[in-house]
């Protein structure tokens, strides 16, 4: 029998990290940022296309009231029409994001569907690799694990989430714990060990399973998301979830609620060519460069410079003798930090919030 796995997009972020191209209404999901589509149609076509050992259902997109129009018209262009837009009417993280998820499908589907929660903003270079992964996880959901997927670490990253791995179970492992996001050191002495993996975001579990876990570990997220279902207003394809219900749930994430609690945690390392696109550094170095380091993006011009990144969606940007900048430019704002620096854009993002430049944001 074929397996039958349904994509749930999250596609609610806001990508600060990128800003000032990235805002809450157009957040970096909904621009052509790797290649000619954006990254949610990359994303959609990522799952698409279903293999010999398992299914792709018509995927459902969880987004926000602010990005439904700009999302459904990309969307329709690339063919891949999603089974249901869930509009979330405030953000609550992604634990009750798999809640509602899992309660739709399992609504439509059954207890024993299998549901791929991925990332939006998320780029994976390898599809054959990814879908082979997916086919590793599928067996072991099948079984009532909950599946996280792991990336072999290729430096001390301190911007990710680790995974260690326990005992082996098929083509996976037990999860042995978690880590969040470690200092310099500590990262360094996980990539030596061997032992550890990036925890990539992209979850693979049995509908049912996942709604079991969350009532054992976590029943006020349950409870409150299957409220936002059964009062959600449905017009077409968009589903917008209650307010009050909504509202109402812990805002908490899908690893904390779940992944870190539960007994059934297994991790499927996945060699796929993954970047989180978390930062411009990141999206710099899985660019095309030129012959000097150099990626770029819109009228740009550049001479006798090395590693940078320049993007404009408007205004002609030159530059000259300079290395490791991002450079940025939109219609009303400019941005230039040194790469090794590229994760304090959020800390700009935070003094434009408190100084009330929402206009900007």
């Amino acid at each position: 029998m074929v397996v039958r796995i349904v994509p749930v997009i999250m596609s609610g972020g806001s990508g600060t990290r990128l800003w000032p191209l990235s805002r809450a209404a157009h957040p970096k999901q909904l621009h052509p940022l790797v290649t000619e589509l954006s990254m949610v149609q990359e994303t959609a076509r990522r799952v698409a296309a279903s293999s010999k050992d398992f299914e792709f259902e018509a995927p459902i997109i969880v987004l926000n009231e602010s990005q439904y129009v700009r999302a459904r018209q990309q969307l329709d262009e690339t063919g891949c029409a999603p089974s249901c837009y869930v509009v979330e009417p405030v953000g609550r993280n992604t634990a009750p994001v798999a809640a509602v998820a899992a309660e739709l499908a399992r609504r439509e589907l059954g207890e024993d569907v299998l549901i791929l929660l991925l990332p939006a903003d998320h780029h994976i270079r390898d599809i054959d690799g990814f879908h082979q992964a997916i086919a590793h996880g599928a067996a072991l959901a099948a079984q009532g694990q909950l599946v996280t997927f792991g990336i072999e670490p290729d430096g001390p990253e301190t911007g990710y989430g680790y995974i260690r791995r326990g005992e082996p179970i098929l083509s996976g492992f037990h999860v042995d714990r978690f880590t969040e996001k470690p200092d310099a050191a500590t990262a360094r002495g996980f990539l030596e060990s061997g032992e550890y993996y990036w925890n990539a975001g992209i979850f693979l579990f049995g509908a049912g399973a996942l709604l079991s876990e969350l009532e054992q570990h976590c029943a006020e997220v349950a409870q409150c998301s299957r409220n936002a279902v059964s009062r959600a207003a449905q017009s077409g394809t968009k589903l917008t979830l209650d307010l009050a219900a909504f509202e109402a749930c812990p805002s908490i994430s899908f690893d904390y609620a779940v992944m870190e609690r539960t007994r059934r945690a297994v991790v499927v390392p996945a060699d796929i060519g993954w970047s989180d696109v978390g930062s411009w550094d990141a999206l710099w170095s899985i660019s095309d460069k030129d012959e000097n380091g150099n990626a770029s993006r819109g009228d740009v011009s550049i001479h006798a410079s090395e590693n940078s990144f320049v993007i404009s969606n408007g205004a002609k940007v030159a530059i000259h003798g300079v290395k490791d900048l991002i450079i940025v430019a939109t219609g009303d704002a400019v941005l230039v930090v040194h790469r090794d620096d590229a994760q304090s854009v959020k800390k700009i993002v935070d003094a434009l919030k408190e100084a009330g430049h929402h206009d900007l944001l």
